[in-house]
């Protein structure tokens, strides 16, 4: 659902810098035709919804099914749906070993690590608490752009924006009190997954800009791929689930067929029609639409901090995205993710 985030996959001709580091992945290009349906409002508030929402689901799912078992479903339906939108499209596969290779990494650094360490990291830690650590996702982006990106050059405000997000990580975690009641592996999974999705996003820059497909094309075999690996892996980690409770399957087709397939499209359609920094404010809405559904829905302890320490992640990670008035148009390439993403989505 990562996440999460500002898009990551901005097509040709759309200005953006190397700092759109977030839970949220590119989606495929979308006609114009296609998008004066809905209200562009209306579409805004639902992906914040889908994606706020998602950390309630991965809780609900984990909660009959292993965190693998959990994430394959998430993908399997995920890319169902993309497959649906590239068949409508008749758009062609990726070619070349060299670009499913690289397809692979980022599959694996975009979508099966970040969605399988937030699915463990919920079986210790409210979803809340998730939800708020994948707000981080700007701030890990920034500071790695920093060392691996030579164009991207730091200013005092994204600076200061760095430092402030990271105090406010510090406040949601309670760290004057010494972390006290905090689960410590369940946290660093979900800050780990958080800054997976910068990490497969420098990574896609470096080896999939400019390859001439579409981004739905490249999306949906990144998100297949990642699929392949978690059907791989998770047979050899857990047992086949003696039963399907219904309320918990619900939510793992939802997580993967609304917060992850749909929600992609539902992106890159927002980039297209009203440019990317409009879109990626999505990014600062799914920590409050997270922390809202996990104290409504699932009773979810509330302290004081928690929203306060959410509130200065949210204004560091404003500030570390702040650009420069004559950024020069950048070719990059799809990095689907996170939950928001830029998220990634979460």
């Amino acid at each position: 659902m990562s996440i999460a985030t500002p898009p990551r996959g901005a097509p040709a001709r759309i200005r953006t810098t190397p700092t759109d580091s977030t839970r949220a992945a590119s989606c495929p290009d979308v006609p114009a035709r296609h998008r004066r349906g809905v209200d562009w409002r209306i579409r805004f508030a639902v992906l914040s919804l889908v994606w706020g929402f998602s950390f309630l689901l991965i809780k609900v799912g984990t909660g009959a099914f292993a965190p693998f078992q959990v994430t394959l479903g998430r993908l399997f339906f995920g890319t169902a749906v993309l497959a649906v939108a590239i068949a409508v499209r008749r758009d062609r596969l990726p070619r070349g070993l060299r670009t499913w290779a690289h397809l692979a990494v980022a599959a694996f650094l975009l979508n099966a690590l970040p969605f399988s360490l937030f699915a463990y990291a919920e079986l210790t830690i409210p979803s809340t608490l998730a939800g708020i650590c994948n707000a981080t996702s700007p701030l890990w982006g920034m500071a790695l752009s920093l060392v691996a990106l030579s164009e991207d050059r730091p200013t005092r405000r994204r600076v200061a924006g760095l430092g402030i997000g990271f105090l406010g990580v510090l406040t949601v975690l309670g760290a004057w009190q010494g972390f006290s009641g905090l689960d410590g592996r369940g946290t660093s999974m979900a800050l780990l997954a958080s800054l997976s999705y910068p990490v497969g996003w420098i990574y896609v820059r470096r080896t999939l800009a400019g390859t001439g497909y579409s981004n739905l094309s490249l999306t949906g075999t990144q998100l297949g791929l990642a699929m392949v690996q978690l059907a791989i892996v998770t047979p050899l980690f857990t047992s086949f689930p003696g039963s399907f409770p219904v309320v918990p399957l619900l939510a793992v087709v939802a997580l993967g067929a609304l917060g992850t397939g749909l929600a992609l499209l539902m992106q890159y359609g927002l980039v297209v029609e009203v440019g990317p920094t409009t879109a990626q404010m999505v990014t600062y809405f799914i920590p409050v639409i997270a922390t809202a559904a996990g104290v409504a829905l699932l009773d979810e302890p509330l302290s004081w901090n928690t929203p306060v320490g959410a509130l200065i992640v949210l204004a560091g990670a404003a500030l570390t995205q702040s650009r420069a008035r004559a950024a020069r148009p950048v070719r990059t390439a799809p990095a689907g993710g996170g939950e928001g993403s830029g998220s990634g989505q979460p």
